[in-house]
């Protein structure tokens, strides 16, 4: 059983999270605290000149929402939302918040075992990862 649990939530068509929660709820020890992280794609340079002024604070607002809703759904349940490299604000995020377990989907549609995130999380994680097919 866990403490402090990081859960990792990436918004793309057809994902749902609900694997990844059932698998948190179930290793958190009791009194655990699970946190939501969602890391943000930088907008690259050359097309910030093409965003309609405010979307970025609309979508934060409404990504932070929508894992609102489903944080209150659990034991001590918080919500991150950041931006960068997915893997490395991960990685950064449990390093800094003394997180001992990951639960991570792998968001692999081929053949492949899992993604490039999950495979980096996996290979420098300073704490347990379990991830979800």
């Amino acid at each position: 059983m866990y403490k402090t649990i990081l859960v990792p939530i990436a918004y793309e068509a057809g994902h749902d999270a609900k694997a990844e929660l059932a698998a948190a709820q179930k290793l958190a020890a009791p009194g655990a605290s699970i946190t939501l992280l969602h890391v943000m794609d930088p907008v690259p340079f050359f097309a910030i000149d093409y965003m309609p002024e405010g979307y970025r604070d609309e979508l934060v607002q409404a990504i932070r929402a929508d894992l609102q809703r489903q944080a209150d759904k659990l034991q001590d349940g918080q919500v991150v939302v950041i931006e960068g490299d997915a893997a490395r604000e991960i990685l950064d995020w449990a390093q800094g918040n003394a997180v001992d377990c990951i639960v991570l989907a792998t968001h692999r549609s081929d053949t492949s075992l899992y993604g490039s995130t999950a495979a980096r999380v996996v290979r420098y994680a300073p704490c347990a990862v379990h991830l979800l097919r």
